[in-house]
């Protein structure tokens, strides 16, 4: 089985409740269908029901009726969502009738509430949405995970180069949220990586790399002589390596290490000897969002890789953004993705 494979099997084995707030949408609703003949998760669509069953008939959609659909606007627990959500939001000024506006009229809300009140694991949005509008009622209502402050995004990056990584797979974050992370953030990151390394990529003994341009020392951040502060990012690096090795002492977390140090055994015994993550690396924290990003399509375009994701981490149940570009394939396969990482919070929690 190839890893898409594998994180649908995993889905399959332990079932969660996925949201899907958009789920009048072609595209969404075509992958509900796909995801319900396939026995992947219990759906929970949001949406007008005559719409969805008008839509499903003429387009020959024969499982749609396996799923639970939400009215908005003709819902049972609009008033207990309300009264939440304003309590929830009452240190930032929303009243009863801005949360009643909200469960009602915007269906990414009502879904966090629906997953807050424990009737689903996570959501997935993004086909007619934006990031910021996927994240915002997931930050204000679904909240970060414990010990987790900052949100970040995973790449899963599948590559033609078995040597390296997982068999030829290694996990990159963040590629997709935080601009110029702190050092703090960036060992949160890490943590959060790695774990999306485990649910997501079945990685069993994730191995991370803090990746810079210098290697244990053999390049010196620039000192404004203003601030006396360093002026690149190795000294951050350094500092954030130590934050999560202090924090997750049982996560195996090395750096400041350069990509070639990280992944390839033979250029770790020259310049990185006596780590245990250098040359072994499966999981690559970069150290801002460009290098990330570029990084990532790097390898996706000059190197043949496939690149699934950005997975969002760090939120205390999975809540994931879509392109408003995707693929019924996309929305499909990232219902799984979201299943494994529900699978996983729910697992964490009970330690």
């Amino acid at each position: 089985m190839n890893l898409l494979e594998q994180i649908v099997a995993r889905a399959k084995a332990n079932k969660q409740r996925i949201v899907l707030p958009e789920a009048e949408e072609e595209r969404t609703l075509r992958a509900a269908d796909k995801v319900l003949a396939d026995d992947i998760a219990n759906l929970i669509l949001i949406g007008n029901p005559a719409n969805i069953q008008k839509s499903a008939t003429e387009w020959g959609l024969k499982n749609i009726d396996k799923a639970t659909i939400v009215d908005p606007s003709n819902n049972p627990k609009s008033e207990e969502f309300a009264a939440k959500l304003a309590e929830l939001r009452k240190s930032k000024g929303m009243t009863i009738e801005q949360a009643r506006e909200l469960v009602t009229k915007n269906n990414l809300y009502l879904g966090c509430m629906i997953i807050k009140t424990e009737g689903a694991d996570g959501q997935i949005s993004g086909a007619l949405s934006t990031t910021g509008e996927t994240l915002r009622p997931a930050l204000q209502i679904i909240k970060c995970a414990p010990g987790i402050s900052c949100v970040s995004g995973a790449m899963l990056v599948l590559t033609h180069e078995q040597h390296y990584g997982e068999n030829g797979i290694v996990v990159m974050g963040d590629v997709a949220v935080t601009p110029n992370p702190t050092a703090d953030q960036l060992a949160q990151i890490a943590y959060a990586s790695a774990e999306t390394a485990k649910s997501v990529a079945g990685f069993q003994d994730p191995h991370v790399a803090m990746l810079s341009y210098s290697t244990k020392g053999s390049a010196k951040d620039a000192i404004d002589k203003a601030t006396g502060k360093s002026v690149y990012v190795i000294d951050k690096v350094v500092e954030a390596t130590k934050i999560a090795k202090e924090k997750y002492p049982n996560l195996k977390v090395d750096g400041e290490l350069q990509a070639d140090a990280a992944l390839d055994p033979k250029v770790a015994s020259i310049k990185a000897q006596g780590s245990d993550v250098a040359g072994k690396a499966n999981v690559l924290v970069v150290p801002t969002l460009e290098v990330g990003n570029i990084g990532y399509k790097l390898v996706q375009r000059l190197g043949g890789a496939t690149a699934i994701g950005p997975i969002l981490q760090g939120i205390a149940r999975p809540v994931n953004d879509l392109s408003r570009g995707c693929s019924v394939d996309d929305i499909y396969y990232m219902v799984a993705i979201t299943a494994c990482q529900a699978q996983n919070a729910k697992a964490n929690e009970q330690l």
